[in-house]
């Protein structure tokens, strides 16, 4: 497995020195819908995003994304409504603006609000006041659709139950499809 991972980032960075796409100096903004799995759970997310193209194969943005989620905590039944994310992103594409086919890696950083925690329902409120965070993503895009799958890595957070201590985990995966207008072609 470790020598399967070596490879493949081996591959990526090779690939990152000789390939370019989409169009240097234009905006895009798209929507994201998706699946979320936190740790013990499920939900859904969106996203919404707007991005300027530094290059014809790399760009920046903004995301705004809401998680709305069940999950896990400790060792009880337990429950998040949602979180919501403001994040500074960058997205790298493999693409040599020959085909309408652009795979792409992509992270972030940026700020989690949390939402209230309830447990046996009972609410906890445990914090509430966020934390800072980051986004591992990679995925695909056809023409105007796209397709990713991100790791939001948001550190746990620890609240007491009594005389007990208990750590909630609140990073997910969030597998998304979606669309984006704008930022010229990818095929030239």
């Amino acid at each position: 497995m470790k020598k399967y991972l070596l490879l493949s980032a081996i591959a990526m960075i090779v690939s990152i020195f000789s390939t370019n796409a989409q169009e240097a100096g234009k905006f895009r903004g798209g929507l994201d819908l998706g699946y979320a799995i936190p740790k013990g759970g499920g939900g859904i997310g969106a996203a919404l995003e707007f991005k300027y193209n530094l290059k014809d194969n790399m760009n920046v943005g903004i995301r705004i994304e809401d998680a709305f989620m069940a999950k896990e905590v400790g060792e009880a039944e337990g429950s998040v409504s949602g979180n919501e994310a403001y994040l500074a992103t960058f997205d790298y594409y493999f693409n040599k603006g020959t085909s309408s086919f652009a795979p792409f890696v992509g992270a972030g950083a940026g700020y989690y609000s949390l939402a209230t925690i309830k447990v046996n329902d009972t609410d906890l409120g445990a914090d509430t006041s966020g934390k800072f965070g980051g986004l591992l993503r990679a995925g695909f895009e056809y023409k105007k659709f796209r397709m990713a799958a991100s790791y939001n890595l948001v550190p746990s957070s620890k609240f007491e139950i009594g005389n007990q201590s208990i750590s909630s985990s609140n990073g997910y995966f969030l597998i998304t499809v979606g669309f984006y207008l704008g930022g010229g072609s990818w095929k030239k």
